[in-house]
């Protein structure tokens, strides 16, 4: 029998903010254990009904989470100290996976500009080496 999963685990459970671990242990909970089920549906109902708590409201609208301007001022190095350390701590001890899968984008996106410039560049000095060098006055 699997420990007994807390109303909050199961609400960040529907918001899909655990770990894949955590996830499936309440997923094997739910199938050998009624009882997480029926909670699980309580939540759901008591989401549909239009009551929410402060955590709930808090997780959904992820207000604890960084702005992607902010992921992006960390991948550039470009923020301070205190967005550094938080970054690190939102990513690192929460272990928030859209946070996570936004950085990992940013830094996609980051790598894709440095090549095409790189390839604009090389283009560029292709294309006017032959003037550089050149002696032909017309």
């Amino acid at each position: 029998m699997s420990r007994l999963q807390t109303d909050s685990e199961l609400e960040a459970y529907l918001d899909e903010a655990l770990t894949p671990g955590e996830m499936s242990e309440i997923e094997s909970a739910m199938r050998d254990e009624p009882e997480v089920a029926q909670r699980l549906m309580a939540i759901i109902s008591r989401r549909d009904a239009g009551m929410h708590t402060v955590g709930e409201i808090w997780r959904r609208h992820r207000v604890s989470c960084p702005t992607r301007a902010q992921l992006g001022s960390h991948l550039l190095n470009a923020a301070s100290k205190e967005e550094v350390d938080y970054i690190k701590f939102h990513l690192e001890e929460v272990g928030c996976r859209l946070c996570a899968a936004n950085l990992k984008d940013l830094e996609r996106q980051q790598a894709e500009t440095e090549a095409t410039v790189a390839t604009r560049r090389e283009k560029y000095f292709q294309s006017s080496a032959g003037y550089l060098g050149s002696d032909n006055k017309e």
